[in-house]
């Protein structure tokens, strides 16, 4: 099945998975070759060399994750349209999971494009969050990063500790019904703060002017 694939791309799914795993440091080229099947210098004909392979990994990935985000702000923001937002990049975490590792790999231990990373998976999110009712609740403490980074953090520490977490949990976190579980959560955790912001609307409008 994956000698169909063409080169490049089975190039770029041997390495995310090795990049995911080990680190940017930790991984070879001549692992990706091995695990393509192709003599190392054969990696050269597609990939300048290890970085540039790198970053391709991650345009890719990187790629996948924010289109969610652009169809959101293409159309008018809602706490509809933000839960949808926010299960489906719950479920693009599930169907690849690797984004999530390999950024832990570069959080910890460093890696060429840490720029490259904030400027276009993360800074996004801050430059297009909602303004107004949507996510009130933060914007008149400046919090408003902070809880974007920290819906973040729990989607993206979820798959990198599943590992720990499945005995914990008795069933598998990549399972449909971990994936359910999850979407469960986000999604109450988005109306929980949606209430909050209701309560603080009624006592608003209550108090004299």
């Amino acid at each position: 099945m994956n000698n169909l694939k063409d080169t490049p791309t089975r190039i770029l799914d041997e390495a995310e998975a090795l990049f995911a795993a080990k680190g940017y440091k930790a991984t070879s080229l001549g692992e990706v070759a091995d695990r393509v099947g192709m003599r190392s210098p054969s990696l050269y004909n597609h990939f300048k060399n290890k970085e540039a392979l790198y970053r391709a990994v991650l345009d890719r990935l990187i790629e996948t994750f924010n289109k969610p985000l652009q169809t959101l702000m293409e159309q008018p923001i809602t706490r509809a349209s933000i839960l949808e937002w926010l299960e489906t990049i719950v479920e693009l975490h599930h169907q690849h999971p690797n984004l999530a590792r390999l950024l832990q790999h570069a959080a910890l231990a460093g890696g060429p494009h840490t720029s490259m990373i904030v400027n276009e998976m993360f800074r996004p999110l801050f430059e297009h969050s909602a303004p107004g009712p949507e996510l009130g609740f933060f914007e008149g403490a400046d919090l408003e990063p902070w809880a974007v980074m920290a819906f973040n953090n729990i989607v993206m520490s979820y798959i990198t500790m599943a590992p720990m977490y499945r005995e914990m949990l008795k069933v598998d976190p990549f399972s449909e019904e971990g994936l359910a579980r999850q979407k469960q959560l986000i999604s109450r955790l988005a109306r929980l703060v949606f209430s909050v912001e209701d309560v603080q609307e009624v006592e608003a409008a209550g108090q004299p002017g």
